[in-house]
């Protein structure tokens, strides 16, 4: 084992590139389940935000289109979700998985023609005067865009909740859609508002995967990442700002599993690839969550 292999300024770093996408992802699911939905279709959005990127990148040579083609992508996928659950009243766990295994087939069908391309570069931001300060700047000042537009939407969300008028009412749906309805609330168009932002965002997710992380299409590349992302809106007990550092730490497990791989750790690669699963699964057991908004899950009828 060579320990110091390990540059521990270029590991903090690379946490916060591997927590953007499912950072990504489980802010749009949060509001999704603040709204009082259930969404088990994450990883459906976030694979069809990938390949829509993807096509869209290369088509246009521009990374930035790629992900506006990536959140449309992603928000008209979740348009199906939403029509099904808040108009057809389905099931909403069993319409989220079979929303999951949609988005695999439709991707795989998309991505056909686009397996090893390259995808067009997006280059880092080297801020001025911050980038430059010792061991702070390369952490925390030298990333591609994107991951400055995931922390602005996390906040954003969080302003979102806690001070404006429309988050008050998204969450005053989620907690008790009978008497938001009764106050003269239109729940369906609040629910679906919020279900179209979680499939943006999820589609961003899914595009930083296939334009920054790797960066090029490859079938079912999200492995995982959707399911992750919900599960720790459950550990972020719905607030955005915990739901901030549970991205940091399967960004951070995740990152320490590749850099150990790299120093010849001896325990088998297989074992070190389950950490950053097993490691939330730990997480969610050890910690108490929070209480789940009131009316998570259910469907509304608006007759009654």
């Amino acid at each position: 084992m060579d320990f110091s292999a390990i540059n521990p300024i270029l590991l903090l770093a690379s946490l916060m590139v591997a927590a953007t996408p499912i950072l990504l992802a489980a802010v749009g699911e949060l509001v999704v389940e603040r709204a009082g939905v259930l969404n088990l279709g994450v990883e459906g959005m976030m694979i069809t935000g990938a390949v829509c990127g993807f096509i869209v990148a290369v088509g246009t040579n521009s990374p930035w289109l790629g992900f506006i083609g990536a959140a449309v992508g992603g928000a008209l996928l979740s348009l199906l979700f939403g029509f099904l659950t808040q108009f057809l009243l389905s099931n909403q766990v069993a319409t989220g998985l079979a929303l999951t295994l949609f988005g695999l087939g439709l991707s795989a069908l998309m991505g056909q023609g686009y397996i090893g391309i390259k995808a067009p570069s997006f280059p880092d931001w080297n801020i001025p005067l911050l980038g430059d300060i010792p061991v702070i700047g390369p952490i925390v000042f030298q990333h591609d865009p994107m991951v400055y537009v995931g922390l602005l939407i996390v906040a954003g969300t969080w302003a979102f909740l806690k001070y404006a008028r429309a988050g008050l009412i998204l969450r005053a749906v989620g907690e008790n859609h009978e008497a938001a309805h009764a106050l003269g609330y239109h729940v369906v168009r609040v629910r679906m508002l919020a279900i179209m932002f979680g499939g943006a965002c999820a589609g961003l997710g899914g595009a930083y995967l296939s334009l920054v992380r790797v960066p090029q299409w490859t079938e079912g590349m999200t492995a995982g990442a959707g399911w992750i992302a919900l599960a720790i809106v459950v550990f972020a007990s719905w607030r955005p700002w915990r739901l901030l550092l549970g991205a940091y730490l399967f960004g951070g497990v995740t990152v320490l599993q590749l850099n150990l791989q790299a120093a010849g750790f001896a325990i088998p690669v297989e074992y070190l690839s389950m950490s950053p699963y097993l490691a939330t699964i730990a997480v969610l057991v050890i910690m108490r969550t929070g209480r789940a908004p009131g009316s998570l899950g259910q469907s509304f009828h608006a007759s009654r």
